[in-house]
């Protein structure tokens, strides 16, 4: 009988930088959902991998004075390396510059535009970097970014845009009558009041401002909007074809069984790529969670705060099965969750080293010291074992109950509350005092056999949370990880093993007094390094340009330069590049247009001092009167910097 298949993914990680724990954390996550489910006898893919194309990446590499795509080769196998350091179960780690993602996605923008969804326009609003993304002015909060609350700046390109109205009332419908496709059931609430209800805006799928993406196939000066790109990965990953000749691997896993990403995200994959499905007539993946956020104690992680924690700092200090657990129990199903060093050492010292490390240290150990290591099972019962074993055995029930419904930190508390049982059954049976007396050896024998059996269904079912910490448990105890169905039985551990002579501390009580004059050494040695970098940095770029006939002292004499203070500024309506501005000269007022407007606001020009080539040759610029000449720098790009004095100086002033 074939597996029943489970396909589930990550959001693609960005590659703008090394993830923090925060965005480890979905990974993580994920990989604990994947490992269950596989316990469980699923046929499981698990797919994850990297976002690579944008404007954000194209400004980054420049500044690192490196190509796109050494860039994005750097970070990508950083981040891989950190999903493999934490020990992630993935199938398939995708790169959207893989030639196959970035074919079928120019084939899929090509299908949509012939179909009619897709179309040429322009579009003006503002623009926020970092999120990729446009918003109106009505969407901004306190005139920034409601994504990430960044600054964002006013554009206008020509661009293609989706018709998502088209398809707004059929995703209604459907999110209507599938009321588990989005959880929690917040994050659904929100998507249908705030954006599906009020009416969609057609979305922009192409941009011509930046270079860096898959470029449009039939339109090469447009490349293809990074949302359309990325969300695209979850099917380009497992073989899907736009022209029918899609893998059988496609077939049998699509649609997703569940999208995982974080909150911030949520309105791209149960807005855009639904709609993006059924334009494609592809079905609806089953389920998209949208996770919350990791904090940092003081709130979100960010490198200008200096309170970024990385996975690979955490793992340093108490290895990786305890950042798993950590991250893995200490988020809540809907709200954020919070992490600092302290709480990782006070969780590490009480529930790590405490419940489970020291239950199986003293297990093994009293089985060495009174039976040479020897776990007999005697018969010897007692009404306190059938309540150790109810306990034991609900367990794999509670924690497949609470996985169903994405309740992962739930499922690992359930089995915790085993561990702890078993802690309460040593106290309630007292070994050492059974140890005492001769007639009772048979019953400290159950009792230890009754608690090497109940780690064992404890620790196997740990697995799929701590994969490393289970398979030291059970080499222990010299025992075999038990498949899902022997969850269900009691007594399986072969009766006469031996466990180990010397058992292995699982995890050492931390001092946080140490740790945290180890953390501090740390930032302050980052700083360092940093500081360091700073002082070292090349010598700022130079631009050489073509040279001009040399002029006399005399021709120089013959340009009058002077401080010029913009009293007011305005577009000119025929144009799409000039500004005119009113700029004050001493006493007189003097109107200037100027090719600006690609840099600068009419609003942003009023009251900057700058310099004026002020006896120019009057000259009608599209149909406008320009009295004189605004100074600029231009940069490689074409970028243009006004020429301003740096310390604060009259309108008028003469520059010499």
């Amino acid at each position: 009988m074939d597996k029943k298949k489970y396909y589930i993914t990550t959001a693609i990680a960005y590659t703008s930088g090394k993830p923090h724990i925060g965005n480890t954390y979905e990974a993580v996550l994920a990989d604990s959902i994947a490992r269950f489910r596989r316990q469980q006898g699923y046929d499981v893919f698990f797919q994850t991998g990297t976002d690579e194309h944008g404007q954000k990446i194209e400004l980054k590499a420049e500044e690192k004075g490196v190509t796109c795509k050494e860039f994005v080769d750097q970070v990508a196998g950083e981040i891989k390396n950190i999903w493999d350091m934490m020990n992630t179960s993935y199938d398939k780690f995708i790169r959207t510059t893989d030639e196959d993602h970035e074919r079928q996605v120019q084939k899929i923008f090509r299908k949509l535009y012939e179909k009619g969804d897709i179309y040429k326009g322009y579009y003006e609003g503002m623009y926020c970097t970092p999120c990729e993304s446009f918003f109106t002015e009505s969407q901004l909060v306190d005139g920034k970014c409601p994504d990430c609350g960044r600054p964002v700046t006013p554009a206008k390109e020509e661009a293609y845009f989706f018709r998502m109205s088209k398809y707004a009332p059929r995703l209604i419908e459907y999110i209507n009558s599938h009321p588990e496709f989005i959880q929690p059931v917040s994050r659904k609430n929100e998507m249908m009041n705030n954006f599906l209800l009020p009416g969609l805006q057609d979305l922009c799928v192409s941009r011509t401002s930046f270079k860096w993406g898959i470029p449009v196939d039939f339109d090469p000066k447009h490349v293809v909007y990074v949302w359309l790109d990325a969300l695209t990965n979850y099917i380009t990953g497992i073989g899907y074809d736009c022209d029918g000749d899609s893998t059988e691997q496609f077939e049998k896993l699509w649609p997703a069984d569940l999208h995982l990403i974080g909150k911030d995200i949520i309105r791209f994959h149960t807005i855009y790529w639904p709609i993006f499905l059924m334009a494609l007539d592809l079905p609806l993946p089953k389920q998209v969670f949208g996770h919350p956020w990791l904090l940092q104690g003081d709130g979100k992680m960010s490198k200008s705060k200096g309170n970024v924690i990385y996975a690979d700092q955490l793992v340093d200090f108490f290895g990786v099965d305890a950042v798993r657990y950590f991250v893995l129990h200490e988020m809540p199903f809907e709200n954020d969750g919070v992490i600092t060093w302290e709480l990782m050492v006070e969780r590490l010292n009480s529930e790590l080293a405490n419940t489970l490390g020291n239950l199986v240290n003293r297990t093994i150990s009293m089985s060495n010291k009174y039976f040479g290591g020897e776990v007999r099972s005697t018969g010897v019962c007692e009404p306190v074992d059938e309540d150790l074993k109810a306990v034991v055995l609900g367990t794999k029930k509670k924690v497949a109950d609470k996985m169903e419904d994405l309740r992962v930190a739930d499922a690992i508390t359930e089995i915790f509350t085993l561990f702890k049982r078993c802690n309460k059954y040593i106290d309630e049976t007292m070994p050492w005092a059974l140890a005492k007396e001769e007639d009772k050896k048979d019953r400290l024998a159950e009792v230890l056999y009754n608690l090497v059996e109940g780690i064992c269904i404890g620790a196997s079912l740990l697995e799929s949370f701590m994969p490393d910490t289970t398979q030291r448990i059970l080499t222990q105890l010299n025992a075999q990880k038990r498949t899902y169905e022997e969850l269900d039985t009691f007594g399986l551990y072969p009766s006469g093993n031996k466990v180990t002579e010397k058992p292995e501390i699982l995890f050492a009580r931390l001092d946080v007094k140490e740790i945290m004059e180890k953390v501090e050494a740390m930032r302050a040695a980052e700083a360092e390094e940093k500081a360091q970098e700073e002082e070292h940095k090349e010598e700022a770029p130079v631009i050489d340009i073509e040279a001009k006939p040399e002029v006399t002292f005399d021709d120089f004499m013959k340009m009058q330069f002077q401080v010029g203070e913009i009293i007011a500024c305005e577009e000119v309506k025929k144009s799409k590049k000039l500004l005119c501005s009113q700029v004050k000269i001493g006493s007189q007022v003097k109107q200037i247009v100027s090719g600006i407007k690609s840099n600068y606001k009419p609003e942003d020009m009023v009251g900057k001092k700058v310099m004026v080539l002020v006896n120019l040759k009057p000259a009608k610029l599209a149909g406008v009167l320009s009295e004189g000449m605004i100074l600029c720098a231009e940069g490689e790009d074409g970028m243009l910097a006004l020429m301003t004095p740096d310390k604060d100086v009259p309108a008028g002033a003469e520059i010499c």
